[in-house]
């Protein structure tokens, strides 16, 4: 990652995927509403998607202070009316701000996490499918994007060497298994609508809350 004397944080990764993530987000999301994307990072995704998503609401959120500037950054250079200030989120906690307070005029429906679970404890993705569960309606969409072990093996080369590298980085960090995150979001009622395939050996996840 990154800097620039302005505060706004770069993420090469970003430019790579968006438009390929958007592609898919324009066909599974609800048609207006709240999208809440946790672990927002840098925020070039959020300005990115927010304007192509509209009327729907955009609300980024991040744990971390120095990212959530950078969001507050990017979204000032690139002003969208549908984008909310980002909030101090972490989805290990067991209660969400968002649940103590609501947002007035445009309830969530969907929840956006774009490469997080595997640079991130296990109990960081428990926890997002556990908010999930509590936040989203019925028939709510959670979206997730990254790389998958599939029946415990890597689908490629270059997703192992990565998730070897997480793992010397943090033993807690690492490329999850595609199977024990349905098993985690089945528990909390959200069931996996749809696998889409992307590019750099990525899956975009869409499950539908029940």
């Amino acid at each position: 990652m990154n800097t620039s004397p302005d505060q706004k944080q770069f993420a090469p990764a970003t430019q790579r995927n968006r438009e390929a993530i958007l592609e898919v987000l324009l066909q599974v999301l609800p048609a207006s509403g709240t999208i809440l994307e946790i672990a927002s990072g840098t925020g070039e995704h959020a300005v990115f998607f927010a304007p192509s998503l509209k009327p729907r609401q955009w609300l980024p959120s991040d744990p971390n202070p120095i990212l959530r500037d950078s969001i507050t950054a990017w979204a000032e250079e690139f002003k969208s009316e549908n984008i909310y200030p980002p909030l101090e989120l972490d989805a290990s906690q067991p209660i969400w701000p968002v649940e103590k307070e609501k947002l007035p005029n445009s309830p969530i429906v969907a929840i956006v996490n774009i490469n997080m679970i595997h640079i991130s404890p296990w109990s960081a993705g428990l926890g997002l499918m556990a908010g999930a569960g509590r936040i989203l309606p019925s028939g709510g969409i959670l979206y997730l994007y990254g790389p998958y072990k599939q029946n415990g093996r890597h689908t490629a080369p270059s997703n192992e060497a990565f998730d070897e590298s997480l793992q010397a980085q943090n033993p807690e960090w690492g490329v999850r298994n595609l199977e024990d995150v349905v098993a985690a979001a089945n528990t909390q009622n959200l069931t996996l609508h749809k696998t889409y395939q992307m590019p750099a050996n990525n899956l975009s996840l869409v499950f539908r809350r029940n």
